[in-house]
């Protein structure tokens, strides 16, 4: 990342030098334009001259023309012909032309390359402060659940604990292990969407049957913290998604609601579905902690993290949706985030391509 930002701040300093080169180009060449007419016209002047002598010399105004083609007699003066004179004038409006239109492309070349190198280094920046960011929370939420797992650990290693207790501490341990876990899948998910490395296999799906399955999962946590989760799906809605996609937008979506909820201490998440122009959407509204409506689109991007609660209720990882997002575009669906404002709740909706024979 140094090499290329070097690389990068060194060619906008060259290209910027180049501006600068085409510009003083520019007024040299016109300078040198108007200095060439001018001795022209001087020269032309000589002549004017030496024919005005000559007539006054008692030479005729036919002999004087053949001499001077470019001078003409009237009235006994002798003056530039005026087609000669149209002629520099034409020379000086061409060259100034063609200065400008050659200037204006090579500084408009040069301007689209600064504005690509600096919009390079803006999103460089951004990046990295967005990685910086990712890396201090995700180490953040690593040490919560390995400190609670030394602790499990230590607690069954100095007591003597009942049977109880022992089954308490290891279903902790397991829950942080989960936790864990899910947190190394989503970085490798994205990590896999962010490559491409994806083969998506598109197939008919019940999309009751996998709301059900993601669920009967997260029910029990959903229990812990006191949040309802009810599904209105009618049976027989088919999408055409891939199976283990279908099962991580679902997933990801539904955590995603639980963890704006849980800060609350409690709420609710409803689940609807419908069937509309050859489509099928789901709907999941939560009475969490909502957003602000300008950040519906921020939502998907790659290391997001909202703080609708403040600087210090940072949640997520700023993975989940945007594999989410990764995943709807790869299945020709689409996906999109509202609310009302913080402490509005939030309404996603998921839309994927109806199989075919579905019932509109």
């Amino acid at each position: 990342m140094k090499a290329a930002r070097v690389f990068q701040l060194t060619a906008l300093l060259l290209v910027a030098v180049s501006v600068v080169q085409v510009g003083w180009w520019i007024l040299d060449q016109r300078e040198q334009a108007v200095q060439k007419v001018r001795v022209v016209r001087g020269a032309y002047a000589e002549q004017a001259a030496a024919a005005q002598a000559l007539l006054d010399a008692g030479v005729s105004a036919q002999r004087v023309q053949q001499l001077l083609p470019q001078i003409v007699v009237a009235d006994g003066r002798a003056a530039l012909a005026p087609q000669v004179e149209e002629a520099l004038r034409t020379e000086v409006r061409h060259r100034y032309n063609q200065y400008a239109w050659e200037g204006a492309f090579f500084l408009l070349a040069l301007g689209a390359c600064i504005a690509v190198i600096a919009r390079a280094l803006r999103a460089e920046a951004r990046v990295r402060e967005e990685q910086e960011n990712f890396l201090a929370l995700v180490s953040h939420q690593f040490k919560t659940p390995l400190a609670s797992l030394q602790l499990s650990l230590e607690t069954m290693t100095l007591r003597t604990l009942s049977a109880e207790q022992s089954r308490t501490l290891t279903d902790r341990m397991l829950a942080d292990l989960a936790r864990m876990e899910a947190m190394v899948t989503q970085i490798l998910e994205s990590a896999r969407l962010e490559r491409g490395r994806v083969e998506f296999k598109s197939e008919p799906l019940e999309l009751g049957a996998a709301v059900a399955r993601v669920v009967a999962h997260l029910e029990e946590r959903a229990r812990q913290e006191r949040i309802r989760i009810s599904c209105d799906i009618e049976p027989g809605l088919y999408v055409v998604s891939d199976p283990l996609a279908l099962d991580v937008v679902v997933r990801n979506i539904l955590e995603n609601a639980l963890a704006a909820v849980t800060p609350l201490g409690g709420g609710s998440i409803a689940l609807s579905a419908r069937a509309l122009n050859g489509e099928v959407e789901l709907s999941v509204r939560d009475s969490g902690v909502g957003f602000r409506p300008a950040d519906g689109a921020r939502l998907f991007e790659r290391f997001t993290r909202l703080h609708p609660r403040g600087p210090g209720s940072q949640y997520g990882t700023g993975l989940g949706l945007f594999i989410v997002h990764r995943l709807m575009h790869l299945g020709q669906g689409r996906v999109s985030a509202h609310s009302e404002g913080v402490g509005q709740g939030a309404h996603f909706v998921l839309t994927w391509p109806a199989a075919q024979g579905q019932r509109s």
